[in-house]
C-alpha cells in the first residue's frame, strides 16, 4: 500500500476516533448516574517499567467524582496527559465500572456509539500493526512521527459494555500470554528485523544485527517439526467478575479501565452492587493447583521464546 495513503488513513481513523469519543462522553453526562466507582492505581514512573510488582496501593473514588475522572479517562490518549514523571512505555489503568439508567433510545444510541468507536479502535490497531507492515521495534517511530505521544495500548483499548448486571466486583490477575508459532514464521519475522537496518535502543546498528543473526542461527538449528511457544510475562491485571442474576451466570472482564454498565428502564427498587478492588499484595496470593506441564526449553529470552527440543 502507497505509504502516503497509509498515513491519511491513520490520521483520518485517529481523527474519528478522537470525535467518536468526545461524542460519548457528552452522550453519557447526559444519562442518569446510578453508580460510580474507580480505583486509582499508583503512577508507573519513568525507568521502573520492569520493576516486578509487589504490591499495589488502591485508592477509592465514588459518585460524581468518580464518574468524572473515569469518562476523562477514554480520551486519555497521549503521553501529554500524564504527569511528566509518569513513564510513556507503560499504559495508564482505571479500574472501576460507570452505571447509568437508560431508555430505550438512549440505549440504542449509545451502544451503536460504543460499538463505533471500538471498530475504530480495531480498524487503528490494524492500520499500525499489520497493514503497515513494519516489525514492532519500528513502529513507535512511524506511530509518533505522525501521532506524535500517542500511547498506542491506551489507544487499542476497547471499551467493555455491560447490560443490567446484578453485580461486579473486581480483583487482581497474573497471567501469561502464550502463543504456538512456527519456525519458518519466526524465521520470516527475524529475517524482516535483520534487513530492516535500524538500531534498537539499547543497541547499536552493529550489535543489533550480531544479536538478530545469533537468534536466526538458534532457531534455524532446530528440527522443522519443533514446537515453538512464545509465552510472555503479562504483570498483574486488574479484573471485574460480573454477575448476571436472571441467566445465573458470571463474566469475567479485564479491567484497564472503567466498565460501561447500563441499565434499560430502570425501576429504581434496587441500585447494582458494586464491589471493592482491595490492596495488591504478591505474598497474600493463593494458587490453585495445576497439573505439571511438559518440560520446554528457553531459547530467545528476548522473545520468551521456549522449545520442546535441543539443538
Amino acid at each position: 500500500m502507497n505509504k502516503y495513503n497509509l498515513i491519511d488513513r491513520m490520521n483520518s481513523q485517529f481523527s474519528k476516533l478522537e470525535s467518536a469519543l468526545s461524542k460519548l462522553e457528552h452522550q453519557l453526562i447526559q444519562f442518569k448516574l446510578l453508580s460510580a466507582h474507580i480505583f486509582i492505581l499508583p503512577d508507573i514512573e519513568k525507568g521502573t517499567e520492569n520493576n516486578p510488582i509487589e504490591k499495589i496501593a488502591v485508592k477509592s473514588i465514588k459518585g460524581k467524582e468518580a464518574c468524572s475522572l473515569g469518562l476523562q479517562h477514554f480520551r486519555r490518549l497521549f503521553i501529554h496527559n500524564n504527569n511528566p514523571n509518569v513513564s510513556s512505555k507503560a499504559a495508564v489503568r482505571l479500574p472501576g465500572t460507570l452505571c447509568f439508567s437508560v431508555d430505550d433510545d438512549e440505549y440504542l444510541s449509545c451502544t451503536t456509539l460504543i460499538s463505533t468507536i471500538n471498530t475504530l479502535k480495531t480498524q487503528l490497531e490494524h492500520i499500525i500493526t499489520v497493514e503497515s507492515g513494519l516489525p514492532s521495534e519500528q513502529r513507535f517511530e512511524f506511530v509518533h512521527t505522525h501521532l506524535r505521544g500517542l500511547i498506542t495500548l491506551n489507544t487499542y483499548r476497547t471499551i467493555t459494555l455491560l447490560v443490567n448486571p446484578n453485580s461486579i466486583h473486581f480483583g487482581w490477575a497474573n497471567k501469561n500470554i502464550i502463543k504456538n508459532i512456527k519456525r519458518k514464521d519466526l524465521l520470516s519475522q527475524l529475517n524482516k528485523s535483520l534487513n530492516a537496518g535500524r538500531a534498537v535502543p539499547p543497541f547499536s546498528r552493529e550489535e543489533w544485527v550480531t544479536w538478530i543473526s545469533q537468534e536466526i542461527d538458534k532457531v534455524s538449528q532446530l528440527p522443522e517439526d519443533s514446537r515453538l511457544l512464545i509465552k510472555r510475562p503479562v504483570k498483574v491485571q486488574p479484573i471485574a467478575r460480573v454477575w448476571y442474576q436472571e441467566k445465573q451466570k458470571q463474566v469475567q472482564h479485564p479491567c484497564p479501565m472503567p466498565l460501561i454498565a447500563l441499565y434499560k428502564n430502570y425501576d429504581g427498587t434496587k441500585l447494582p452492587k458494586i464491589g471493592e478492588l482491595h490492596n495488591y499484595d504478591v505474598n497474600q496470593i493463593k494458587h490453585r493447583y495445576k497439573p505439571n506441564a511438559r518440560a520446554l526449553r528457553l531459547l530467545l529470552p528476548r522473545l520468551h521464546l521456549y522449545t520442546n527440543k535441543e539443538i
